[in-house]
């Protein structure tokens, strides 16, 4: 792990797209600015670990389903 400090308004760099802000530092928090391009996924990590957890959910779903609705599909379209 990189540990670095930084003042109000300093900035870190990232590759080249992607740059951290402080904007604003408190009793018990730092509010970040984010700079990234839009191809980038920004999320707080207790978010993005939801994300992946449904991702895993969906990846194990069972397909079933679909299948009922393509023969009901092909049924109507059969009238």
């Amino acid at each position: 792990m990189l540990v670095l400090t930084r003042r109000l308004n300093e900035s870190i760099k990232i590759g080249a797209d992607i740059e951290i802000k402080i904007v604003e530092v408190g009793r018990n928090s730092v509010r970040l600015g984010i700079v990234a391009p839009k191809q980038v996924s920004v999320h707080r990590k207790e978010i993005y670990d939801l994300i992946q957890q449904q991702n895993i959910l969906a990846a194990k779903s069972d397909y079933k389903g679909l299948g009922d609705l393509k023969s009901a599909v092909s049924r109507k379209q059969s009238k």
